[in-house]
């Protein structure tokens, strides 16, 4: 039997352009992915927010992709002080004893750079600390893979996954859980 050491935390997020800082995270969703004492993995618990955009830029082009109301958005979402500690007590309470949470994204780099941003901005730890683990990269490895071949798509069907809704695709919270079948699969197919 292996003793587990991560919690998963499948991360996908939505902003209204390309950076931190310049543009805002609108919106969070996330789902762990749990190892067992028996050797065994499962999909658990999910968790979504949306964030009250404040940045001084905008992309209209960005912000059509997720499809959020801005003004919904201002009047109704978290500010980021709010959802850094939001997040950071939803992952604390997720977090199997003895294990550390570890943060997984689909092109990680995008999506950590503006978790990480908002928990600097706050001056508030990182509950995932400096690093996360990309899927992308992790797929090219496990597969065989070029890093160029590693779109969802090509995974999919690589994996036997089913295809993705695209009526729900760049929704914060469904892309979050198909991270999380996406890294389930790439866990269970290592050698």
């Amino acid at each position: 039997m292996s003793i587990p050491r991560a919690t998963w935390f499948c991360i996908d997020i939505e902003a209204n352009g390309p950076v931190p800082g310049l543009y805002d995270m609108v919106s969070l969703g996330a789902t762990v992915v749990i190892d067992e004492q028996n050797g065994s993995r499962s999909i658990g618990d999910s968790f979504y927010m949306e964030l009250k955009p404040c940045a001084p830029r905008f992309d209209s082009r960005a912000a059509a992709i997720h499809g959020l109301d801005q003004e919904q958005l201002r009047e109704n979402g978290l500010s980021r002080k709010d959802a850094a500690e939001a997040l950071a007590d939803w992952v604390k309470t997720q977090t199997k004893e003895g294990t550390e949470p570890v943060f997984v994204g689909h092109n990680a780099p995008f999506d950590w750079s503006h978790i990480a941003y908002m928990y600097a901005e706050q001056n508030m730890p990182n509950p995932f600390g400096y690093k996360g683990l990309d899927t992308k990269a992790f797929s090219a490895g496990v597969l065989n893979l070029h890093w160029l071949d590693t779109g969802k798509e090509v995974l999919f069907e690589r994996l036997g996954l089913p295809e993705e809704d695209k009526s729900q695709k760049h929704r914060a919270d469904y892309d979050a859980r198909v991270q999380a079948e996406l890294l389930l699969a790439l866990l269970n197919a290592q050698i």
